[in-house]
Order: C-alpha cells, then sequence, then structure tokens
C-alpha cells in the first residue's frame, strides 16, 4: 500500500476498515476528559465492555445455587474450562484437546518442563533466546539446578550477531545442529520481548526433531497477535498468558498446549493433582493417579471459574471479529503504517532520530514496534505521556509501541506521529 503523512488518509483507512466497530467493546483509558491513545497491549490489554457481565453471570450462579453450579445451569462449572479451551484453540492453531487453560504462564511452564525436560548424561542442554524474558530465564535456571546441573553448562543462550538487534533464523538453526549430540530442549519464545522480534518456530521446531530434543515456546507475546499453528508445526508444547493481547485481565488465567502424539506417552512425567485425573473417574476418589487424555491431563488444581469468564469475554469477542486471520489483516496495515510515517520522521529530518529494532519483514514482527530514541529517549517518552498516549518504556531508551487490530485506529497512529514530531521541537532534539 501507498501510505500517506496526511490525517486524511488515515481517517480513509479508519472509513474503510472491517474491524472499526470492535473498538466500542473495550473500554478505552481515558486522558484530560478524551480517549487516551492507549498502545501497550503487548504488556496488558484492554477491558472489554462484556468483562463485567461475563463476570456478574458467574457470580450470580454462585450466589443461587452455590455448590450445585459445577454440575447445574447453561454453563456448569465443571465443564466450563472446556468451553474456553475451544475457543483458545483456534487462535493457536491446535486441536481443542490439546489446549486447556489452567494456573499462571510461568507456573504451567514449570510444569511443562517436568514433563519435557529429562536431561541424562548425555542430553541435558537446554538452547533458548538470551535475551528471554526473564522469568523464563528464572525457571529454566531454577529447573536445570533441580537436577543440580550448573546452568553455565546446561544453558545455551543465544545473542544476535555484532551490532544487530535480532536473532538470525540461520544462526538458531546451526546452534541446534552444533549441540545437537547434547541437546535435551530448545524453548524458545514465540516472539521476543524486547525487540517483537517474530521466530520461525516450525524450522526451529524441526531442527530440534532433528537433534533428537523437545522443542517448546513461550507465546506471551505472540497468542493473539500472530497466527500460530503449533499443531501443525509439531511442536512439542507451549504456554502461554491471556493479559496482553487476548485482553482476559491483569495476571488473567494461562493455557497450554500439548501436541496430541504425546496424549498416550506413559514416558512423560508430570506433577499431578485431582482436576487431572481423568474426568469419568474423578469422583470415585480413587488412589493412583490416571491422566486425563489431552492437554487436560496436566492440569492440577480446580479451574478458577472468574478468571475463566473474563478469558471467555475476549475470546468471544475474537471469534466476533472472525478469528486471528482477520486480525493479522488490519494488524499487517496498521503496523505497517505506524513504521512508515517513522521512517519519514527520520527522513524528514535527514538524521534517524527514531531506530525500529523491530524486524522490517512482516512475517517476522506483529503488532508490537520497538522504537530506539537517539535523542532525549525519557524526556521523549513523558512527553507522548503527557499527550496521553501510553506506550511502553524499557531501559535504557527503547518505546515499545503496539497498535492493535481490535481497538486501535489508524487515526490513532497518525497522531502519535504527530507527536513524535511534536517532540524534535518541544524538546529540542
Amino acid at each position: 500500500m501507498n501510505y500517506q503523512t496526511t490525517a486524511e488518509f488515515a481517517r480513509q483507512l479508519d472509513t474503510a476498515d472491517k474491524l472499526a466497530t470492535y473498538r466500542d467493546k473495550f473500554l478505552i483509558p481515558q486522558h484530560n476528559g478524551h480517549d487516551a491513545i492507549y498502545l501497550c497491549g503487548n504488556s496488558l490489554g484492554l477491558q472489554p465492555r462484556s468483562a463485567k457481565e461475563y463476570i456478574d453471570e458467574q457470580l450470580t450462579a454462585w450466589q443461587s445455587k452455590a455448590v450445585e453450579s459445577w454440575f447445574d445451569g447453561d454453563k456448569p462449572w465443571l465443564s466450563y474450562h472446556k468451553e474456553v479451551a475451544a475457543l483458545a484453540a483456534p487462535v493457536v492453531g491446535a486441536h481443542t484437546d490439546e489446549v486447556t487453560a489452567m494456573n499462571s504462564l510461568t507456573v504451567n511452564l514449570h510444569l511443562l518442563l517436568v514433563s519435557f525436560y529429562k536431561p541424562n548424561n548425555k542430553r541435558f542442554k537446554i538452547l533458548m533466546e538470551a535475551g528471554a524474558f526473564p522469568s523464563d530465564q528464572y525457571a529454566v535456571e531454577s529447573q536445570v539446578r533441580f537436577y543440580d546441573l550448573d546452568p553455565s553448562d546446561a544453558i545455551i543462550e543465544l545473542k544476535p550477531r555484532s551490532g544487530e538487534y535480532t536473532l538470525r533464523t540461520d544462526d538458531i538453526l546451526k546452534a541446534i545442529d552444533q549441540n545437537k549430540n547434547e541437546l535435551a530442549l530448545v524453548l524458545f519464545g514465540g516472539i521476543n520481548y524486547y525487540t517483537g522480534q517474530v521466530f520461525d518456530m516450525q524450522a526451529i521446531a524441526k531442527a530440534a526433531h532433528n537433534a533428537g530434543a523437545y522443542a517448546g515456546f513461550d507465546l506471551a507475546h505472540a497468542a493473539g497477535n500472530v497466527p500460530i499453528k503449533l499443531h501443525d508445526w509439531d511442536i512439542d508444547f507451549a504456554c502461554w498468558c491471556s493479559y496482553k493481547y487476548m485482553n482476559s485481565g491483569p495476571g488473567g488465567i494461562s493455557g497450554i498446549f500439548v501436541h496430541k502424539k504425546h496424549h498416550h506417552d506413559q514416558s512423560l512425567k508430570r506433577f499431578a493433582g485431582w482436576w487431572g485425573y481423568r474426568e469419568d473417574k474423578r469422583f470415585l476418589m480413587q488412589p493412583g493417579f490416571e491422566a486425563a487424555i489431552g492437554a487436560e491431563g496436566w492440569q492440577v488444581s480446580t479451574s478458577p471459574i472468574l478468571l475463566l469468564a473474563l478469558h471467555k469475554a475476549s475470546l468471544d469477542i475474537f471469534e466476533q471479529a472472525g478469528g486471528i486471520a482477520v486480525l493479522r489483516e488490519k494488524s499487517i496495515l496498521l503496523t505497517g503504517y505506524f513504521e512508515y510515517l517513522i521512517n519519514t520522521i527520520n527522513k524528514t529530518q535527514g538524521r534517524e532520530i527514531y531506530r525500529i529494532i523491530t524486524p522490517t519483514d512482516i512475517e517476522s514482527r506483529g503488532c508490537q514496534l520497538s522504537v530506539i530514541c537517539n535523542y532525549k529517549a525519557k524526556a521523549t517518552f513523558n512527553y507522548l505521556v503527557s499527550k496521553g498516549i501510553i506506550g511502553d518504556w524499557r531501559e535504557p531508551d527503547v518505546i515499545r509501541l503496539s497498535p492493535v487490530p481490535l481497538y486501535n485506529t489508524f487515526s490513532e497512529v497518525y497522531n502519535v506521529y504527530i507527536a513524535l514530531n511534536e517532540v524534535i521541537k518541544n524538546i529540542d532534539i
């Protein structure tokens, strides 16, 4: 598309936007009596207007039926998580029985590592990105130490080449092959939280399997952001949070994926709990754990119904909008427009004031653009905040800005462009 730097062009894009009405399904933060420009869905998605209704439904069920709500009513609690799984599965490209919603992200990562990190004298190493979100680094380090291994020996962290910000797929695949005799697991984020780089999950999983290792992914910044095909890509396991692009509330419930090929694998160890017991015999209360078939067999604790209700409120909107493929069409335009406007500022100024470190290739990025501010970075961020533009600051000089297709507009992106231009004049760069 031939983008233009005019407000009228942005309005034309908004008029043609098939998803424009979905903005009204969310509550927009206010700034000086007007809608703020919220570009922080990479950290916390906005609240669906329906969230209170979905919560109230379950509070009413609790009030009127109490414990009987587990078995009675329009949405019995005993199977409520199945409704949520059925909605979540298409978002991550999975079969319904490969997905369930439970716990929080890092808890789920630990539970899955119990099954899929099986170090021995020969294979004990985990390969991951050096810039993974800290909780993943802490989780992996603690898992390695649990087996009395030294993290410096057991963890391989890949860094971008000198002078580059993102990892090259070829370098990842080469590292997997170079360590193939010692690798137990390849664990990556679907998207790097800092740079916004989308990793080639299919290629990484294939290389891991060729090396004799499992392949797992943390999809915290990918789920609900970009199309994912966990089943078709033959990924062994994955987990994600739901409070970023899936708008399910702060600390919202997490999801897991376990590929069908592992559902009957008795060699996989797991930490068991009553909720993961096979449903047809669960209430017999017998000793001896028998896992439910599918991802449900990795469940441990009783479903938190109120958190599931919040998650369902958002996932219903995803389904109504036509699914992740439809969202992706707008996202490509929205982020591409934003990239064009930022680069236009640099061209106009004759110098690189804003450096986008997120890949230019649309297949290697989602909603997020990570921008290095080369001059007075924190002052730039504070100026944006003063104008009601909510992004995300990362030390020492990066602002993450993520226009989300469900609730952001092209005019908002244009107004951020205006503000970034004003910065140059107003803070004397």
